[in-house]
């Protein structure tokens, strides 16, 4: 038997209109939630949010061997953040264990690649694709992905990412493998 997995959207980012926001209006809007926002409304909300280089400023930092995740904010409904990354450093196979979320590429190039689970088989490959700065994505749930800067890009990413509720145990997957196993991010600066 097969499992369906949803394959993520991608959103072209939209100009900014009248319902643009500020980093510090985004920021300030998440922090008022109080039930996980729908991924539809995050999507348009990282869609239509101006960032300068300056709003991500206080949270970039890079870091040797892997990722560098950053917490702008975070309640009982809500996280987000922004996740830097030199070329050739990449996450492990996941989803969101409930969790839903959205990216938008600040600066660089991203690459999404997705996966489907089937019983028999276990994990396989889906689709991949380069994001550029400026595109939205988004995963539901049960969404397995895997996002990376690649090695060729020669250049750094940042990503800021949107999580609702708020990540927590992560599941992980790998190619050809039946077997699932549990990951908790907790590598933020200090």
């Amino acid at each position: 038997m097969s499992t369906s997995i949803n394959t993520e959207t991608l959103i072209p980012t939209a100009p900014p209109d009248s319902s643009s926001l500020t980093f510090s209006g985004l920021v300030e809007r998440l922090n008022a939630q109080t039930s996980p926002p729908a991924l539809e409304e995050i999507s348009s909300w990282l869609a239509n949010v101006e960032i300068s280089p300056l709003d991500v400023e206080p949270f970039v930092g890079f870091k040797e061997g892997n990722y560098w995740r950053h917490r702008v904010c975070r309640n009982e409904a809500v996280e987000m953040l922004i996740i830097c990354w030199r070329p050739g450093q990449k996450t492990p196979i996941h989803d969101h264990n409930g969790s839903h979320g959205v990216v938008r590429v600040h600066k660089g190039l991203m690459w999404e690649t997705t996966f489907c689970y089937e019983e028999e088989r276990g994990l396989c490959y889906n689709t991949g694709r380069e994001c550029p700065t400026g595109t939205v994505t988004g995963a539901g749930v049960p969404d397995i992905h895997q996002l990376g800067n690649p090695e060729v890009s020669g250049q750094d990413l940042i990503t800021v990412h949107v999580y609702a509720p708020p990540l927590g145990v992560l599941k992980t997957y790998k190619v050809g493998s039946a077997q699932v196993d549990l990951y908790t991010p907790n590598d933020f600066p200090t």
